[in-house]
C-alpha cells in the first residue's frame, strides 16, 4: 500500500440519501448473507433479489466469485487478503445504501471482526444473516468442487478445512439451508424485511 493521502477532502452533494430513498419509495439496507463455502448463500441471495425485485424494489448482488473477478481481482486467500476483501465490499456496500439500493452481499466473510466492522461501518442499515449448514453437507453439495480440492491439499486455508470458520454470536436472522427449503429460508428474511 502506497502512502495514505492527507488532503482530500469529503463532497457533499445536494442530493441526500433521503431524496434518493424518496426517489424510489423504499430504504437503502445492506442484507450480509454469511457462511460455509456451499452453504447455499448465494442460491438464497439469487431468490431473495427476484422476489425483491418482483415486489417492485431497486437491489443490487454482491457475490464473492463475480467481486473477484473485478473490483478484488487483485486479492488472494491470505488472512490480510481475505480482511481487504471484506473492506471493499463494506465500503463499496455503503455507497450502494446511500444510493437507496436494497443490497444483498454474499460472502463467506470468515472473521466475526471483519463482520463488526461492516455493521460499525452500516450501522442501522445491516442485517447479518447467517446461512447455517453444518459442514459435511457443505462437503457433499460440494457445488464447485473446491471441497475436495483443499481436502487433497490442492487449495490452501480454505475456509472450514484449514482455516477457521467463526460462526455470528448474534445475528439478524439465521437460516438453516439443510432442515429448510430455499422458499422458507428466501420467506424468513423476506418476513423480517417487512416487519422492520
Amino acid at each position: 500500500m502506497g502512502i495514505k493521502a492527507t488532503n482530500i477532502v469529503w463532497h457533499n452533494t445536494s442530493v441526500k440519501r433521503s431524496d434518493r430513498e424518496k426517489l424510489l419509495k423504499q430504504k437503502g439496507i445492506l442484507l450480509w448473507l454469511t457462511g460455509l463455502s456451499g452453504s447455499g448463500k448465494s442460491t438464497v441471495a439469487t431468490m431473495l433479489e427476484q422476489k425483491l425485485n418482483d415486489a417492485g424494489k431497486l437491489t443490487y448482488l454482491l457475490d464473492g466469485d463475480n467481486v473477484r473477478h473485478g473490483l478484488n481481482s487483485d486479492l488472494g486467500f491470505s488472512k490480510e487478503d481475505r480482511i481487504e476483501n471484506i473492506r471493499r465490499i463494506a465500503e463499496l456496500s455503503k455507497l450502494f445504501v446511500d444510493a437507496g439500493i436494497i443490497t444483498i452481499a454474499t460472502f463467506i466473510s470468515p472473521f466475526i471482526k471483519e463482520r463488526v466492522k461492516v455493521k460499525d461501518l452500516l450501522e442501522s442499515d445491516f442485517v447479518e444473516i447467517y446461512v447455517d449448514c453444518p459442514l459435511e453437507i457443505c462437503e457433499k453439495r460440494d457445488p464447485k468442487g473446491i471441497y475436495k480440492k483443499a481436502r487433497n491439499g490442492q487449495i490452501k486455508d480454505f475456509t472450514g478445512i484449514d482455516s477457521p470458520y467463526e460462526k455470528p454470536i448474534n445475528p439478524d436472522i439465521v437460516i438453516h439451508t439443510e432442515e429448510n427449503s430455499l422458499e422458507e429460508c428466501v420467506d424468513k428474511i423476506m418476513d423480517y424485511l417487512e416487519k422492520r
